[in-house]
């Protein structure tokens, strides 16, 4: 073993599917408008801030945290109206949630069933637990989902779990709500209504738990603001929920995220306020987009917009956006269906209009 070379043993031991793959690359944004991740562009009110400092003056860091979040499971239910009767799992960030969800029900030959486009994280945590992952296609003109073609996938692959994002990443659209119940009442396994971009539409699965034993939803406070406490959430039966808190590793939520997010929730105000500025500004950007030429923007209900371009000016607009100075998503080449696209957050009145200027100079 000793002399043994380093990449043999790499090529012994790592799994060649793990082996094929690229890490998850997050572009730097140093010096940039930052408008490629979904984030909330603004900050708190510096009064705000002190009372929320003073705080994380009181957290204890020599000890662990409440295993379970308590206190902040119970700001969730008040402010986001979980039913009384539904079980609460807290995760870091919805992707762990994911990773829970497929580490619990794993087994041999066992799916993950998605939408395509979609969600990156569902296809790659299926893989990373040695799941067989199946991906639908939306339909190619507008998006929506092709409930006919889902129904027989259902019935043929038979997945244990079955993401339907609500809204839609990175198309940002509605899928049809009488359509997913359908596929709620279809699944063989359970079906996930993950809905990261709530707090910018008014519909929602929440209310609906305990209609169908295998609907859960899915949730983070990343989109509302604060991201950077990675806490996501997920409500469902308690007994689902009982299996899934099996396989989540204790501890998972620091002291300082329970702290701060049960602060934030005792502010929604601010937060909804935040939230309401973000859906203004995405209906002017999006008609400030319908307005230019040879850009095609896609309706949503999430914080950002897709928008497709001139066959062939994807990279080369992607590229001069960030000479000046903007940053945004390119899609182009990620999915088939997403060829001469670029996605774009909505941020503050004034990133949106360096946006715009931007844009408008590379097309």
């Amino acid at each position: 073993m000793e002399n043994t070379p380093l990449a043999t043993l790499i090529d012994q031991l790592v799994r060649p599917e793990i082996r094929a793959l690229g890490a998850y690359h997050v572009p730097d944004a140093q010096g940039l408008i930052k408008l490629d991740a979904m984030e909330n562009p603004y900050t708190w009110p510096d009064a705000l801030k002190s009372e929320w400092l003073e705080v994380l003056r009181t957290v204890a860091l020599n000890r662990y945290p409440d295993p379970q979040g308590t206190v902040v499971q119970e700001r969730l239910r008040e402010s986001m109206g979980i039913p009384a009767d539904m079980g609460l799992l807290l995760g870091n960030g919805s992707d762990e949630l994911i990773q829970l969800l497929a580490m619990t029900v794993a087994r041999p030959g066992q799916k993950v069933l998605a939408l395509e486009p979609g969600f990156v994280m569902y296809r790659m945590i299926a893989l990373f637990t040695g799941m067989d992952y199946v991906g639908v296609p939306l339909r190619d003109d507008d998006f929506s989902l092709d409930l006919p073609r889902v129904l027989d996938a259902l019935e043929r692959e038979r997945p244990a779990l079955t993401y339907v994002a609500y809204p839609n990443n990175p198309t940002g659209n509605l899928f049809d709500a009488d359509a997913i119940c359908r596929i709620i009442a279809a699944a063989p396994g359970l079906v996930i209504v993950d809905e990261a971009y709530a707090p910018f539409t008014d519909s929602s699965f929440l209310s609906r738990l305990g209609e169908w034993p295998n609907l859960l939803v899915l949730r983070t406070v990343s989109k509302m603001g604060l991201a950077g406490l990675r806490l996501g959430y997920l409500a469902g039966p308690p007994a689902w929920l009982h299996e899934f808190d099996k396989t989540r590793l204790p501890y998972n939520i620091n002291v300082l995220t329970q702290a701060s997010a049960a602060f934030a929730l005792r502010h929604r105000d601010v937060l909804d306020a935040q939230t309401q500025l973000i859906r203004a500004e995405r209906d002017r950007l999006f008609s400030a987009l319908t307005a230019l030429p040879r850009v095609h923007p896609y309706p949503s209900d999430a914080n950002f917009i897709l928008i497709r371009l001139a066959a062939g000016c994807a990279d080369t607009v992607f590229s001069g956006l960030k000479r000046r100075g903007v940053l945004v998503k390119s899609l182009n080449g990620a999915h088939p269906l997403l060829h001469d696209c670029l996605r774009v957050t909505v941020g503050s009145a004034q990133e949106n209009q360096s946006f715009l200027t931007a844009l408008a100079a590379e097309i």
